[in-house]
Parts: C-alpha cells; structure tokens; sequence
C-alpha cells in the first residue's frame, strides 16, 4: 500500500484521506470576511436588544422619580343600558 502523505496523483496531494480542495493554503480573504460580518451584525443586534431591555425596564421603575405617570385615568363611567325583556 503507498503512503499517502506523500502520494501526487495529478498534482492532488493525498493525506490519508484524499480530498481535493478548491483553494491552495488558505481562504481567500473575501470568503472569511462574510462570515466575519455576520458574527459581527448578530452581536451588535443582540448587544443592543440587552440594552434596550435594560433601558426600558429601568425607566418603568425609575421613570416615577422623573415626573412620568404611569398610573391609568381613573375616570367613573355611566351609560344606560336599554334591556328588551318582553
């Protein structure tokens, strides 16, 4: 059996399981960098939603101490009611 770290058939080099690999050495810089991009537009979103979350929650509990009301109108509400019980 020929050993196939330094087997070449076709200029493919073969390690001891042959593939054949579209770029020589490394990715092309173009490819890693999408990958790059979207790791970096999930985290700002997530970042952002964590903040976002902190933000409202501390103004709900704080937002009183500033002057906001959150309290609902309380309004008393009469209207007639017609009933047609014949």
């Amino acid at each position: 059996m020929p050993n196939f770290a330094h087997f070449v058939v076709n200029d493919v080099i073969l390690p001891k399981r042959p593939y054949i690999s579209f770029f020589s050495g490394q990715r092309p810089r173009y490819l890693c960098r999408i990958g790059e991009d979207m790791r970096r537009l999930f985290k700002a979103v997530l970042y952002l939603s964590v903040f976002g979350f902190i933000a409202l929650v501390a103004y709900a509990y704080l937002g009183p101490f500033f002057g906001a009301d959150f309290s609902a109108p309380q309004v008393e509400v009469r209207e007639p009611v017609i009933l047609n019980a014949d």
